[in-house]
């Protein structure tokens, strides 16, 4: 969605100017309060957030989906590990890498 110039509102005609701002943003116009010249919040009707809301839930819990999804096909695939022997190998490369840590093996 575009803004115009008008939905783009300096903080200290908005502070003046709430009470007709407000009104626009219920009748479904999003005006954006700058301060110093910066973008600084939006102003945009209350049942609207709600849906953004809803939206960004939704799609979140697509995102959890596609994980799973993907990791049922991993096991599915073999392409998994069990967790104990996976942290085991992970600990034993970190214990190697720190007495290795300051020695020099020549050749």
């Amino acid at each position: 969605m575009g803004f115009s110039a008008s939905d783009v509102v300096p903080f200290t005609q908005a502070r003046a100017n709430l009470s007709e701002l407000a009104e626009q943003a219920k009748a479904g116009a999003e005006k954006i309060i700058t301060k110093n010249g910066e973008s600084y919040v939006a102003l945009i009707d209350a049942q609207r957030l709600d849906y953004y809301h809803q939206l960004e839930r939704e799609r979140i819990h697509l995102l959890v989906a596609e994980d799973v999804a993907r990791g049922l096909a991993d096991i599915a695939a073999g392409r998994t590990h069990e967790a104990d022997a996976a942290i085991a190998r992970l600990q034993q490369r970190r214990a190697a890498a720190a007495t290795g840590k300051g020695t020099k093996r020549r050749a």
